[in-house]
């Protein structure tokens, strides 16, 4: 176990206690930091904006208040805050609204512990992560988005930001669904380096997570390039 996964702190979010209860013991148990759990969509707000964790596992059939609206009001509070939806509906419509609400990945109850473990991790680490079958869904969903008639420029709107060669290289990759180890790897580069690319251009966009990232790039077309 790294010291990087040790220090990961994440707050689990689920109506029924013995889920939760056990989803939080198996990611402590694995090495991560649980610095709170709660049963309902208003004690996830209030307890996330006090603890403030890493990454939120988040139910979306909450009491009080819509799994959807918890993660659309913390990620606005906070948008480095990481959010992998754990729920039981694999319905698109659940899913696409989950994402568009600011969650970067998406996970189904039938996963085994070992595959949450590592979806916690690789969504602490900025990768979108979703049950198989529903990642070419999201992706599919902003294919269409991006192919809709484009907005009316304006001439009071900023010029489009200027990335660098390398910076919109990574883009590139990002949008072809590689993970930073692998982009690393493609450009021979370490992973730090290649985060650090993925922050500036995310800072230059004015966007908030990778899955928006790969969006921009989708709606640009450089996933085909």
């Amino acid at each position: 176990m790294s010291d990087a996964q040790r220090t990961i702190r994440v707050m689990v979010v689920d109506d029924h206690p013995m889920w939760r209860d056990a989803v939080a013991r198996d990611l402590a148990a694995a090495g991560f930091d649980v610095v709170a759990t709660a049963g309902d969509g208003p004690q996830a707000v209030r307890r996330a904006l006090a603890v403030s964790p890493q990454v939120l596992v988040l139910d979306l059939n909450l009491p009080g208040l819509p799994g959807v609206q918890v993660c659309k009001e913390l990620v606005g509070a906070d948008p480095a805050l990481r959010v992998l939806v754990l729920s039981a509906s694999g319905e698109h419509a659940d899913v696409l609204e989950a994402v568009k609400s600011g969650a970067t990945g998406y996970l189904l109850k039938s996963a085994g512990p070992e595959e949450l473990i590592d979806a916690v991790r690789r969504t602490a680490a900025g990768d979108p992560v979703f049950t198989p079958g529903l990642a070419g869904l999201v992706l599919g969903e902003y294919r269409r988005l991006a192919s809709g008639p484009a907005p009316a420029a304006s001439s009071n709107e900023p010029k489009a930001p200027q990335l660098t060669d390398r910076e919109t290289e990574v883009l590139r990759l990002v949008a072809k669904g590689l993970s930073y180890k692998q982009i690393a790897e493609r450009l021979v580069i370490s992973h730090r380096t290649v985060q650090n690319h993925v922050q500036n251009t995310l800072g230059k966009l004015q966007l908030h997570n990778r899955v928006e990232l790969v969006r921009y790039a989708i709606e640009r077309g450089l996933d085909d390039a």
